[in-house]
Parts: C-alpha cells; structure tokens; sequence
C-alpha cells in the first residue's frame, strides 16, 4: 500500500533533474472502497452537537468584544492617573487591539467555518437548519451564502480537473507564454517570465490574502478559465447559475444588501474608526485565513491535476493535503477544517467533529495518496506560490513546475504505458 505522503518531505528535497523525478501513479481505489473502510457511524451528524461548537464561538465572540470595548477607556485612564508614562501606554494599547484582532480573527473564521460545514449539509441532516446558520453565519462575514455554496459545491464536484474545476485551476505553460523546450534548441530563460523579487512577491502575497476571496466573489478570479468575463456570484444569469437556482442567489443579495445597510448605520452611530476596530480587521483576517487555508489546500508542487478521463471524483478529493495550520490554536479556533481537509473532500457531510477519527481509517486505506504536511505554514505559503507556477499544455496527469521550469513528481512511466494501451484507469468508479 505505501506510506502516506509527507509534503513536506518530497518538497523538501527541490527540483532534480527529469530523469530523477519520483514517480506517481494515479489511485485506483473506486470511491465505495474508500467509504466501507469509514465506520457508518462516523458519518452521522449530530444537531445539538453541532449548535453547541457554534454556541461556544459565538459567546467567544462576544466575550472577547467585551474585553475590547475598555481597551481605549483603560489605557487613557492609565496615561491621566500616570500609571504607565504616554509611550508605554500607547504601546501596551496597540499590543492589546492587536490581541484582540488576532483572536477575534481566529474566532469569527471558525464561525465561517461553521457556515461553510452548514452549505455542505454536515451541521444537520435537517437542511433548513443548515441552511439558517449558513446564510446567518455567511451574511455576517460578508460571504452570500446560497450563491457561494452553488460554486462551492462544483468545486467539490470537480476538484483538480483541469476542465471543470471552479477555482485555483493552474496556469498552463501557454497562458505564461513560455515556450516549450525542445532538443537540440538553446535553454528556456526562464528569469524572462519569473524574474520578480522578494519585495514583489510579498506585495502579491499581501494582495492574495487580502483581496482574493472579494475578488473570486466579484470577478472571478482565480476561477474556471473558460467562463464569461463578468463572472461573478452576484448576477443571477451568471454561468455559475441555473435559472432555477436565480432566487438563492436573489437572497444572498438580500443578505448582503443588509449588511452594507447595517454597517453603514453602525459607521454613522458609532464611527467608521470604531467599526473598523471592533468588526472590520477581524474580518480582513477572516479573509486572510479562509484563502491562506484554501490556497494551501489545494496548491502543492506534490499534488496532481487531471485532464479528461483521467480524472474521477475521489483522485480528485485525494490531489489536496492536510496541514498543520497554527497548532492547537487552528484545531480550536478553525474547528480542524485544516488539518483534516482531505476527508472533507470525499466525504464533505461528514461531521467536521469526526474528521480526525475518520481520516486515520483513509490514511489506511488510501496510502500513499493521502498526502500531509507539518512544514510552518507561513513558509508553506511562501514557498508555494513561489513554486507553484504552472503546469504543461499536454497531457492527463500533471503535476505544477517552478519557476525554472522543473517539477517534482511525474506520471510512472508504467502508468504512462499502461494508459497508452487502454488500461490505465479501468477501476476508476465515475461519481
């Protein structure tokens, strides 16, 4: 069967040459193998159970709003009464709002987290519950529940193809305009279309964690290739709709129309200052975390994507990676949405709560194709935009190369054989 993959460790190693790559061979594990290795009773939801993780983040919530309110009273009060001198208590001031931002962050990303699990039907088998705290929970963070759970749910559908996927679908060495190497001709200079610098590259980063998921919500981006320019999730008649499913989307408008109405009241009452305190950079992180987690995900030079009959649902659900992401802090705050995001992608009703249970049972059936990783994700991030760069214009299997050029894994060549004669894939179950 083999060892699960460890991330970390194949990417550890860096580009070798062509010849010297490790070789990968898709899985072939049929999709009702891989669920009777998965107790049944892993799979049931739990309602009370599930209220009470969302009872738990809202009270933190509030509590540490709470706390947040006497920052400014106490530390004024400190300089006035001469307890701390104005330097100190504007520095323990700022380190206070910047604990407050950071849990509050943490806190309001799992109560997404929780909105998210509704959209897939694992907070209840009751789905108008789902439904009520996904679109409450969803609204409050700016996300328009029923639009996105639609795109959400064909990115699941079909993660890692190259043809169907919704979002982070690689870049091909032809959008770059990199031409294809061939024998006998002069190298690629490859510092002619890679040749940004470490400044460049943070400012890109700062601007992904930003500004991506408002960005994929009004424009697509980082989306399917293939769809309409003025793609987005609030039109109605966009591709990523049915004409039945026009009123879900009419609602998450709705939604988010009364949140642009609340927090412009609440800016007029209290002051824009003070709702960005208190609301606003919690929710930039919420950002900030939820396309961090996503991004890294679902991105890996270690990881396949798929071209035409080669793909299939579970080779699609094992080409992500779970990850250690902040330690105890992301088991707690994000509800391990993190590090057992694999299982989530076979099996995404099943109760975020049983996932660790549950992906020991996949890491036996599945091997090697379960792939982790414990690198510090903040390095991962770094890493892996800088080497996640694009994948060939030919091919089924395919893996990302770098910005020399080089991949780490490859298809085996008894795959590529096989595949050649028609026998590759034959145990491959369509979903």
């Amino acid at each position: 069967m083999g060892k699960p993959v460890d991330v970390h460790g194949q990417t550890s190693k860096g580009p070798r040459a062509e010849d010297d790559i490790p070789e990968y061979t898709p899985m072939s594990w049929t999709l009702s193998e891989i669920r009777a290795a998965i107790p049944a009773h892993l799979f049931v939801r739990d309602t009370k159970r599930a209220i009470g993780y969302l009872v738990r983040d809202l009270l933190m919530a509030a509590a540490v709003w709470r706390c947040a309110v006497f920052i400014d009273p106490y530390f004024k009060h400190a300089t006035t009464r001469q307890l701390l001198t104005p330097a100190g208590a504007e520095i323990a001031r700022w380190t206070a709002w910047l604990t407050y931002w950071w849990f509050q962050g943490l806190i309001f990303t799992g109560i997404w987290v929780i909105g998210h699990e509704s959209g897939h039907g694992a907070f209840s088998p009751n789905k108008r519950i789902n439904n009520a705290v996904g679109f409450i929970t969803h609204t409050f963070l700016w996300t328009p529940y029923f639009s996105w759970k639609i795109s959400h749910h064909r990115h699941h559908m079909n993660h890692a193809s190259m043809e169907k996927d919704e979002v982070y679908v690689p870049k091909t060495r032809s959008d770059l305009g990199i031409p294809k190497e061939q024998p006998g001709h002069s190298e690629i200079d490859y510092e002619d279309y890679f040749g940004d610098t470490p400044v460049y590259t943070l400012y890109m980063l700062v601007r992904q964690q930003v500004l991506a998921f408002p960005a994929y919500l009004l424009f697509n981006v980082s989306g399917q290739k293939t769809y309409p320019k003025w793609t987005n999730h609030f039109d109605p008649r966009s591709v990523l709709f049915t004409k039945e499913q026009a009123s879900a989307v009419w609602i998450s408008n709705l939604g988010i129309a009364a949140m642009i109405w609340g927090v412009t009241k609440a800016c007029a009452f209290y002051g824009a200052a003070e709702v960005a305190k208190f609301y606003g950079i919690p929710w930039l992180l919420v950002s900030h975390w939820f396309i961090m987690i996503t991004y890294l995900h679902h991105t890996d030079m270690s990881l396949p994507h798929y071209r035409g009959k080669e793909w299939s649902f579970q080779r699609g659900a094992a080409a992500t990676v779970d990850r250690d992401f902040l330690g105890w802090q992301g088991r707690f705050f994000l509800h391990d949405v993190a590090h057992y995001h694999v299982i989530h992608h076979f099996f995404p009703k099943l109760p975020w709560y049983n996932g660790e249970e549950a992906t020991r049972y996949l890491r036996q059936k599945i091997g090697e194709h379960y792939a982790y990783s414990d690198k510090p994700v903040f390095k991962a991030l770094w890493d892996t935009y800088n080497d996640c760069q694009f994948v060939e214009d030919e091919g089924e299997v395919l893996f990302y190369r770098n910005k020399q050029g080089k991949a780490y894994r490859k298809p085996a060549e008894s795959y590529l054989n096989a595949q050649a004669t028609g026998q590759a894939g034959s145990r491959i179950q369509r979903k």
